[in-house]
């Protein structure tokens, strides 16, 4: 198996089982990758590009960081494609006090998967109606499924240890 920033975390850790306890090692907010509920959902469409993103490593560093441990060869700059967004300009529609608020880490502690929370409330607002997100990390995997959704998503680092993610419905 080839480990590019697109694998998926549920792929790497099938081929890979040692990888689980190196990555919780390298970064306290991976030990949510115990979790059973979100192995079964978010780790099926997360890439490791994204689970790059909720540690707080650039994309590259991390797959290098796992190919290295499997002592496989590092990928180089030019082997992936960059394209993370830049969300310094705040849209008008997120400054509007949010209908619903979802604390993300708060699910995963009780087992229950944040896709399907915040799917489940976005159906219950009305078109223009805003759903907050809060988490201790970027929820990468909910904003590239929110956007192919076709839904407004806006994304800030409020502190070290808070991301506000706001969807517009």
């Amino acid at each position: 198996m080839n480990i590019t920033p697109e694998t998926k975390i549920h792929d790497l850790l099938t081929n890979y089982p040692q990888l689980e306890e190196y990555l919780m090692q390298l970064n306290s907010k991976y030990k949510k990758l115990k979790n059973p509920v979100l192995r079964r959902t978010i780790g099926r469409v997360a890439t490791l590009k994204q689970v790059a993103m909720i540690g707080g490593y650039h994309p590259l560093d991390l797959v290098n960081m796992l190919r290295q441990e499997l002592g496989m060869e590092e990928l180089q700059t030019g082997d992936i494609q960059e394209g993370l967004d830049d969300n310094s300009e705040k849209p008008k529609w997120a400054e509007t006090t949010p209908s619903v608020v979802i604390d993300a880490n708060e699910l995963l502690d009780k087992d229950k998967n944040p896709l399907a929370e915040t799917n489940k409330a976005l159906n219950s607002l009305k078109d223009g109606e805003v759903l907050l997100i809060k988490s201790d990390f970027l929820p990468s995997p909910l904003i590239d499924n929110f956007k192919e959704n076709g839904k407004d998503v806006y994304s800030i680092k409020q502190s070290e240890k808070e991301f506000l993610t706001y969807i517009k419905k």
